[in-house]
This record gives structure tokens, C-alpha cells and sequence, in this order.
């Protein structure tokens, strides 16, 4: 589990993000987003480990350029409601961000003008 100073840092990275339509979010993410495109014709070799959420999402998320843009996305979209693996963080991660991520601030779709 990430610690909340850790995870009060992540919230003031991602405030660069705040007032980044959702929809302009989404494109980028489905642009860019390396689990977007797929897995090549073989399947990954980690698909039968067992793996732990985090070690999933970490995984799944390695290197990919958009992580913060996705789960930029994912707190508007799903909030505590969050499922799967978003920006390179596991759900109970992403449920520990949220508050902090909320506390940073009204976002774009809050109907706040920047």
C-alpha cells in the first residue's frame, strides 16, 4: 500500500491535470495508452502467474507514457467506485488516492471555469 505521503504527492502531480477535459483525457489515453493496443499475437508471459493487484497494475503499466493522464480519468470517472487497474495503481490505491485527489481541488467537469 502506498504510503499517504506518497499519495498526497501523486494528487499534486496530477493537479496539472485538473482542468484537462475528461473527454480530452479519454482521447489521450485511448491514443496513447500502451494497454490500449493490445498484446501482439502471443499472449503476455506473466498471464498465468498469479499476480496481486499491485503487482498487476505495475505490470500492466510499465512504461507507459500516459499512467498519470489515466488515472487522471479514472478518480472523475469511477471515484471510490473504481475497479481494475488505472494508471498503474492497484484499486485499494486508487480508493486511498481519491480523498486526497479531492481535496486538491474542483476539475474541469466540476463546472468550475479555470
Amino acid at each position: 500500500m502506498t504510503t499517504d505521503h506518497g499519495l498526497i504527492g501523486l494528487a499534486w502531480r496530477l493537479d496539472r491535470l485538473r482542468w484537462v477535459p475528461r473527454e480530452v483525457l479519454a482521447a489521450i489515453v485511448l491514443r496513447d495508452g500502451l494497454c490500449m493496443w493490445g498484446w501482439a499475437d502471443d499472449e503476455p508471459a506473466w498471464q498465468e502467474e498469479q499476480l496481486t493487484d499491485q503487482e498487476l497494475a505495475a505490470t500492466l503499466c510499465a512504461g507507459c507514457p500516459v499512467q498519470n493522464e489515466c488515472l487522471e480519468l479514472e478518480l472523475r470517472t469511477a471515484g471510490l467506485d473504481t475497479v481494475g487497474v488505472w494508471g498503474a495503481l492497484s484499486e485499494d490505491n486508487r480508493r486511498a488516492l481519491y480523498p486526497h485527489w479531492r481535496q486538491r481541488g474542483e476539475r474541469a467537469e466540476d463546472g468550475a471555469t479555470p
